[in-house]
């Protein structure tokens, strides 16, 4: 049926209408407090930069912080919420367990309320605080898209979305297909086990018992293995780092360590799996200036998984608990 011309002209509104509705969705933007909080992004770093003085390693705790709440229900600071009668929380699941920080971001909340009282959120606060880590440790600084909201639920179940150390390739890159990245951007992101440490419950499985025909995985340099092997006696929890050449500096010795068959966690060495990937990790073990590169887009577009923004969730007054 033909539209008579007063047709065309409603059409055009309604079309115009759709368009505006569309651009007008909030979206995550660099700089977004340069008016509501000037100097929230420096005080964050500041805070980072204090804390890093004394305990030089809980940077890469807030890294691992920020991946762990991007992954589980999207950017949303629900691993900060504290367990509640009847819910245990998404920071007491297994998974998370050796996770610290967390008075960390409750310190920088506390110094963000005192100069703009409910305005940044602390899902906010933790990709500023990790990408003030990377940035500690020698990796590249990026600028953060800000706007994320605060969600309201944290379940220890929905952990479940996190990949746990014993993945392959074709599981890893499954599970982050899932959040929207890339197999490449799996194993980019991967680097940041450049810094920090490991439990030995986390990858003893590799050390003992193995298999059937090998009571120490077989694709773990040998040297290498008998080295963890003392500092992880049987059932012990200590801690190793995990790029035992550079534990506190954001370089390619991660990458280098696979060349050698020194990944850590089988999540780490399945990355030389295939000639693809492992040809990804050989770039990237000769390639500093790509890696950090790489690294800081993926940590853009990992920092835009499933956020809230506009009007939806809150801006939590204390990030441990719901207003």
């Amino acid at each position: 049926m033909a539209l008579g011309g007063g047709g065309v002209v409603l059409l055009a509104f309604v079309v115009a209408l759709c368009l505006c509705a569309t651009r007008a969705e909030p979206q995550l933007e660099v700089g977004f407090y340069s008016y509501s909080c000037p100097a929230a992004e420096l005080i964050v770093k500041e805070e980072v930069e204090k804390v890093l003085q004394d305990d030089p390693g809980v940077g890469a705790d807030l890294l691992r912080m920020h991946f762990h709440d991007c992954f589980v229900r999207g950017c949303d600071g629900s691993i900060l919420l504290n367990s509640t009668k009847g819910n245990t929380a998404e920071k007491d699941a297994q998974i998370n367990a050796d996770l610290e920080g967390f008075d960390v971001i409750d310190t920088i909340k506390e110094k963000l309320e005192a100069a703009c009282k409910g305005v940044v959120s602390c899902a906010d606060i933790l990709a500023f605080a990790s990408r003030d880590s990377i940035v500690h440790y020698g990796g590249t600084f990026y600028p953060v898209p800000a706007g994320r909201r605060d969600g309201k639920i944290s379940r220890s179940s929905d952990t479940s979305d996190l990949p746990p150390p014993t993945f392959n390739l074709t599981q890893l890159t499954k599970m982050f297909v899932s959040k929207g990245l890339s197999q490449d951007e799996m194993i980019t992101l991967s680097g940041s086990h450049t810094i920090g440490v490991a439990h030995c419950p986390t990858f003893s499985n590799r050390l003992y018992n193995f298999s059937r025909k090998a009571s120490t995985d077989p694709t773990l340099n040998p040297k290498y293995a008998g080295q963890l092997k003392k500092e992880c006696p049987p059932r012990s929890n200590n801690e190793v780092d995990m790029d035992p050449p550079s534990p506190l500096t954001f370089d390619t010795s991660y990458y280098r360590n696979l060349l050698d068959n020194r990944g850590l966690f089988t999540s780490d060495q399945t990355l030389m799996s295939t000639p693809a990937t492992a040809g990804r990790v050989r770039q990237f073990a000769s390639n500093s200036v790509l890696f950090k590169q790489k690294f800081a887009a993926a940590m853009v577009k990992m920092g835009k998984i499933g956020v809230l923004t506009g009007k939806q969730g809150e801006i939590r007054s204390y990030c441990r608990v719901v207003n």
